[in-house]
């Protein structure tokens, strides 16, 4: 790999160290630039693209935001600043095995860059779409559901949102291991911004978000029942549609996907309670985490998902009883764990 000085951004940044300023603390990340290598890009959104480089002789991913030269007016401009301050503010300071890990990040309008760790396997929606339509084998569909829903149960005990919850913002380690990234919209729960411009994508949000109602944390539930769905039936959601068809059907006629037949039924009632139309009767991600460990249990016990000892008895109403003998939320702590440097 090798720096790409004639690249037309790099004329931005001055030799050195680079710098951004968290929006919520004083603390800043220092990025030598002198040890930041560029290689090949794989892969780019509508204003964004993004690198495999190296940073300090160790692999990282490199995130390349910059605003377009006719953003006559700055909106544009000010919203992918916005993004990307909130960005790095929340990514920083989030610490799991089941979300990408912040590595630096700069600050040179009209160019931002943010670098994570590379994870050289991909997204969840590129694997996804090497099966061609096949849905994931119950063993390995529950083992990458318990990583997202182990990392989401983590985002949430901080007090984060992340609003746009999807397999293309899933990745892949080479073990295999999920990791949840782009927290370009999260935000702080306490601090939403109900009327955003950026409020997510329609095929994976809840019914109250496309509303722009009010709305908490339960809306990364109700993505995450869409996932386990996509999983499941081999497909992305409402694919006939275009995505203002699907929001339109969501909001106006409570529509879902078809769950297929040959769906466990502990399963569909656990994507039926995730995507419930009221956000309260949806579970909490560490419910989930609980329900998938005990699906996993069983499935290695006699090779059946069960919750419940009659066989006869409904799957709903089973999982419902389950996660109500639970109890009530673990009282995990709303506060950001303080940034370090890395």
């Amino acid at each position: 790999m090798k720096t790409r000085k004639e690249s037309s951004w790099t004329k931005y940044f001055e030799v050195g160290g680079g710098r951004v300023t968290s929006v919520e603390t004083a603390d800043e990340w220092v990025v030598d630039l002198s040890e930041l290598y560029f290689g090949p890009k794989f892969a780019h959104g509508a204003h964004s693209q993004l690198y495999q480089g190296i940073y300090k002789d160790k692999p990282v991913a490199v995130k390349i935001i910059q605003i377009p030269d006719d953003d006559e007016n700055g909106a544009l401009g000010a919203q992918l600043e916005n993004q990307f301050t909130r960005e790095v503010t929340l990514l920083s300071r989030l610490y799991h095995r089941n979300v990408l890990r912040f590595v630096a990040a700069c600050r040179r309008p009209p160019v931002f860059f943010i670098v994570t760790e590379y994870l050289s396997g991909g997204s969840l929606r590129a694997y996804l779409h090497k099966l061609e339509h096949q849905s994931l084998p119950l063993q390995k569909l529950i083992a990458v559901s318990l990583d997202i829903a182990r990392g989401m149960e983590y985002i949430h005990s901080q007090g984060v949102i992340h609003r746009d919850l999807k397999p293309e913002n899933v990745l892949i380690c080479q073990d295999f291991n999920m990791k949840i990234a782009d927290f370009g919209i999260a935000c702080e729960e306490a601090y939403c911004d109900l009327l955003a411009e950026d409020p997510g994508t329609y095929r994976w949000m809840a019914p109250e978000m496309i509303k722009r109602k009010l709305y908490g944390r339960k809306v990364d539930v109700y993505s995450f029942g869409l996932m386990l769905w996509e999983m499941v039936s081999g497909t992305i959601p409402y694919e006939e549609m275009t995505p203002i068809q699907a929001a339109f059907a969501v909001v106006n006629k409570n529509l879902r996907p078809a769950i297929p037949g040959d769906c466990p039924p502990a399963m569909r009632a656990l994507i039926e309670q995730c995507w419930s139309l009221q956000p309260e009767k949806r579970p909490d991600f560490w419910q989930v985490v609980k329900v998938l460990e005990q699906f996993e249990s069983s499935l290695k016990q006699d090779g059946t998902l069960n919750l419940v000892q009659n066989p006869c008895q409904d799957h709903k109403k089973g999982l419902l009883h389950w996660i109500q003998k639970l109890g009530p939320m673990h009282s995990h702590s709303s506060s950001m764990a303080k940034p370090k440097i890395i």
